[in-house]
């Protein structure tokens, strides 16, 4: 990209360049499996399977099938987790029992529980997945720029999530927000990665779909630039941070730095110019 342009690209993992929020909800429908109410519902969000290891295995009906999903969906969205305190297994085990507990009552089922996240879990693994398109746009961008893999969370989920997907060959180098003392938005992650790259902030890019944490902690950090990912690309009320750039998709990417490039040579030609007119 030039001396002066772009030199690095960190992206965020989650809901950036894996779906991770579509893996857990159709690992929560093979656990708990929900009959569609209607042809449109059906056609809105994939068959739902119909075996289910609660109503096969114990019994349980459509009915709390349902709840227990929609409680165990509320949790996993509302997740504070404090690894010094339990352990991220120890913890999303928990939210399985107190569903199971709000829902059907009766005794603490701790292995019911247990059965239920190891189940979602390794479901929600297989379906994470680098989309082709993706992994060849990975491909060509390194061949410029050098890429960096930087995500939030728990050490171990993350680790486990990145294995899953076989995303490590496409990155020069891969940080854990769960194994550092900071995560995004801290400036502190941020300059940790570009010591790692041996490149300056003001010479990086951050990707993400998080205006708080990839947006704002790119914009703490100093970075030449932030792209924010936003499918739906609907404007939310209060867009703050506000993003240097925003994409639909992680592919429309390569056409925003070539956007960058152009812009920094036209300043570099305008510069030079002025420069000889002096």
């Amino acid at each position: 990209m030039g001396a002066h342009g772009v030199k690095a690209v960190f992206f965020d993992l989650d809901n950036t360049l894996v779906d991770t929020a579509a893996a857990g909800r159709r690992a929560i429908e093979e656990v708990l499996p929900l009959s569609p109410p209607g042809p449109a519902a059906a056609r809105a969000s994939c068959l739902l399977k119909v075996i289910s290891a609660l109503q096969s295995k114990h019994h349980y009906g459509e009915g709390e099938a349902r709840v227990i999903c929609d409680k165990v969906q509320a949790k996993l969205l509302k997740e504070c987790h404090d690894p010094a305190k339990m352990c991220i297994t120890d913890l999303r085990i928990s939210h399985w029992e107190e569903a199971i507990q709000e829902t059907i009552g009766g005794e603490v089922n701790r292995n019911l529980a247990a059965e239920c996240y190891f189940l979602w879990k390794t479901t929600r693994l297989r379906h994470l997945t680098l989309a082709e398109d993706t992994r060849g746009m990975l491909t060509e961008l390194r061949k410029r720029v050098r890429l960096l893999l930087l995500t939030n969370g728990d050490k171990q989920t993350q680790r486990e999530k990145i294995e899953a997907c076989a995303c490590q060959p496409y990155f020069d180098a891969i940080v854990v927000g769960g194994e550092q003392k900071e995560e995004k938005p801290a400036p502190s992650i941020f300059h940790y990665c570009c010591d790692l790259l041996g490149v300056q902030p003001a010479e990086c890019v951050m990707v993400g779909d998080s205006l708080d944490t990839d947006i704002q902690g790119g914009l703490n950090a100093g970075l030449k630039a932030t792209v924010w990912l936003n499918k739906a690309m609907t404007t939310p009320v209060d867009t703050s941070p506000v993003p240097h750039y925003i994409i639909s998709s992680v592919l429309d990417l390569p056409a925003v730095l070539q956007k960058m490039e152009h812009k920094i040579n036209a300043n570099l030609g305008t510069d030079h110019m002025a420069s000889s007119n002096e």
